[in-house]
C-alpha cells in the first residue's frame, strides 16, 4: 500500500485510511463496556464541551456579581478557585454539575456508580490544568477521566 493511503488524505483524515486498511474501530465506548446510544453511553465531546462552558460561564457570573462586586480584575482571581469548588462540590455528591445536567451528562466510575471524593478532587483538580482534558483517546475520553478511572455518560 502506498504510504500516502496509510497516512490517509487531508479531508479524509487517518481514520478513514484506517478504516480501509481493514481497522475497525467499533463506537466510541466500546472498548469500555458502554453501550452504543442512550442511557449510560459515552457522552460526546460536542455536550462536555458545552456543558464545560455553562459551568464556566455561571462561575465567572457568580465570580463577578457575588465575590468581586463588580471588579473584572478580582474576578479573574475568583473564576477558578470558585470554578475547582463547585465542580467538586457538585459531583461528589450528585456526580453531575448544572452544565452537566442541562446537557444530560453525568461522571461515573468505569464499573459504574458515583465516583469517590479523592477520584472527584484529582479529575477537578486536572481538568482546572486544561491540558489533560484536551488530551483524548480515541474513546473522546480525556486524560483527566483516564487518570481517575471516570467517564462521562448520558443520563
Amino acid at each position: 500500500m502506498d504510504s500516502r493511503e496509510a497516512l490517509g488524505s487531508w479531508i479524509e483524515g487517518p481514520k478513514a485510511a484506517a478504516e480501509r486498511m481493514g481497522a475497525d474501530f467499533g463506537y466510541r465506548g466500546e472498548r469500555l463496556g458502554l453501550p452504543e446510544e442512550g442511557s449510560g453511553s459515552m457522552a460526546g465531546p460536542g455536550r462536555r464541551i458545552g456543558a464545560l462552558l455553562v459551568d464556566g460561564w455561571l462561575c465567572s457570573l457568580v465570580a463577578y456579581g457575588m465575590l468581586a462586586h463588580g471588579s473584572a480584575r478580582e474576578a479573574n482571581l475568583w473564576n477558578l478557585p470558585l470554578f475547582f469548588t463547585v465542580t467538586a462540590i457538585f459531583l461528589a455528591t450528585t456526580g453531575t454539575t448544572i452544565g452537566k445536567r442541562l446537557f444530560g451528562l453525568r461522571v461515573v466510575r468505569l464499573g459504574g456508580g458515583r465516583a469517590s471524593i479523592p477520584q472527584v478532587l484529582l479529575r477537578t483538580f486536572l481538568l482546572c490544568l486544561v491540558i489533560p482534558a484536551a488530551v483524548w483517546d480515541r474513546d473522546s475520553r480525556g486524560l483527566h477521566d483516564k487518570a481517575v478511572g471516570t467517564v462521562e455518560v448520558r443520563i
